[in-house]
């Protein structure tokens, strides 16, 4: 997966128990991937546990994770920057090498995301969602959506949604999923 050389502003700092004593494991900015087929989105994995995390072992991420999408008991945090909606409406995008794209860098997540409208998903997590900067709505079945600005939260709750940017600028959201059962 090719990741550009920028650093984002976001810095991650994981903690860890050595020797009875709390320890700074590592403190490092976030690697920014943008998304080459398409502009202004941006996606910054902070951390995964694909289950449950067994805390006598030490948490580390070494390696890009097989999916994106925790099972049951595990997590995962992200913070997605979305391009305005005209980026997917300008006749140069190209939305099967856009698919391509997001399945070999969003694993496990963009597998769900359905062949009539790529947008739209669902998957076996609660989702905690976070708008921190702009304006974006969330869409639901039969087109229904709700408005979101900046401090709003979502939980989803396994449910088939989509994000969209009907605005002029970019929004960055955090979001963190917590796997479940189904």
């Amino acid at each position: 997966m090719k990741a550009d050389n920028k650093k984002a502003s976001y810095r991650r700092v994981v903690t860890a128990e050595v020797q009875g004593k709390s320890v700074i494991q590592s403190n490092e900015l976030l690697e920014n991937y943008n998304f080459e087929t398409v502009p202004g989105y941006i996606h910054r994995l902070v951390w995964t546990n694909l289950s449950i995390p067994d805390l006598s072992q030490q948490q580390k991420m070494d390696s890009y994770p097989k999916s994106v999408v925790p099972g049951p008991g595990g997590t995962s945090f992200h913070i997605v920057t979305f391009p305005p909606g005209s980026v997917f409406k300008d006749p140069s995008f190209d939305g099967n090498a856009a698919h391509k794209e997001a399945l070999s860098r969003l694993r496990g997540l963009a597998d769900h995301f359905e062949e009539e409208d790529r947008a739209m998903h669902k998957t076996n997590t609660v989702d905690y969602a976070v708008v921190f900067e702009g304006e974006i709505w969330l869409e639901l079945d039969e087109g229904k959506t709700v408005h979101l600005k900046k401090g709003d939260v979502v939980v989803q709750n396994g449910t088939r949604h989509a994000w969209r940017n009907q605005g002029t600028t970019p929004v960055t959201m955090l979001f963190f999923l917590s796997g479940a059962k189904n």
